[in-house]
């Protein structure tokens, strides 16, 4: 006789399920469920990342990705599981914004850097320039090898969310502006100082 008690390796059809369901098996570990979730909602929030035009393809399903894993890795804290799907959609629009946030951060930066290499390349006969894309990912990683402290506060309240004045931030961390523009100063230093040494490795690839 075929008991009628289902195994995790068979799972209950999640079609008919309700998100509330579907979300209550999840939290106590069933693979199934976090699949029916995907499925169930992927398309829609594909398309909330779409939705913003500045966001190629690529960066796209990237955002799909990271809200999926944001949202997998907390949904034991969600209050109403019958609403998974808009708070879903909500951390896909604050994953699709954060990106944009970075990348203009990124172009800021860049931006008030100023071509370094090009800079360098007039300099010296024949070097060759970084590029735009590299010098950007060197911003990147700068920002990320930074240790936690007012230094990286001050570039993330700066650069990241790009809203607030250095005078704004100084007001914020309750500091005078000339530490704010202080951190600010030596974070570019720290920023120019690769982009040369990156050139110059380049410089001695190339040679």
């Amino acid at each position: 006789m075929v008991s009628p008690i289902r195994s995790r390796a068979e799972p209950t059809p999640a079609g008919s399920e309700d998100d509330a369901a579907l979300v209550e098996r999840a939290v106590g570990g069933d693979r199934a469920a976090f699949r029916a979730l995907y499925d169930r909602h992927r398309a829609a929030v594909h398309r909330l990342a779409r939705a913003f035009a500045a966001l190629d393809p690529d960066e796209a399903d990237d955002v799909v990705q990271d809200t999926f894993v944001r949202a997998f890795a907390g949904i034991a804290k969600l209050g109403q599981p019958a609403r998974f799907g808009a708070w879903l959609l909500t951390i896909a629009r604050n994953r699709a914004l954060s990106r944009l946030a970075r990348r203009r951060a990124a172009e800021r930066l860049s931006q008030d850097l100023g071509l370094e290499a090009m800079v360098l390349a007039e300099d010296a006969s024949g070097m060759p320039e970084l590029g735009r894309d590299a010098e950007l990912d060197v911003v990147r990683r700068v920002v990320a090898e930074l240790p936690e402290g007012p230094e990286k506060e001050t570039v993330r309240l700066f650069y990241v969310e790009g809203k607030l004045s250095a005078r704004e931030i100084a007001s914020r961390l309750g500091v005078g502006k000339s530490a704010i523009t202080m951190r600010l100063e030596r974070f570019r230093a720290k920023v120019k100082r690769r982009i040369l040494a990156e050139v110059a490795s380049l410089r001695g690839e190339e040679s």
